[in-house]
């Protein structure tokens, strides 16, 4: 039915047989070029993120994907506890650190 459908889209006639490989194969090109240059790029940056985030310990300055930067103070399951000023912590999510700050 499908192929029927796509064989009268690309000027073909319903009588005439056409190869139903040949009018897959952009689907599947299309596929192939979208795991190569979107799919995988994007789950090795998630992994390396995450490795950064499971490395990341008290004592080591990070910034938040809302940019607030603080020093790691402590570590829960789901979050980090940040000291951002003298007084002031917060709790932040595991996911919510964009990056490891150098020190100074």
């Amino acid at each position: 039915m499908i192929l029927s459908m796509v064989s009268l889209l690309m000027g073909g006639q319903s009588g005439q047989q056409s190869n139903p490989i040949a009018l897959l194969m952009p689907l599947v090109l299309i596929f192939v070029i979208m795991y190569l240059f979107m799919i995988r790029p994007q789950a090795k940056r998630q992994k390396q993120h995450q490795a950064m985030v499971q490395s990341l310990g008290k004592g080591e300055r990070v910034v938040t994907t809302g940019g607030i930067r603080g020093k790691i103070v402590g570590v829960k399951d789901e979050y980090f506890v940040i000291q951002s000023a003298d007084n002031t912590k917060l709790e932040v999510l595991k996911s919510a650190i964009a990056k490891r700050e150098k020190e100074q």
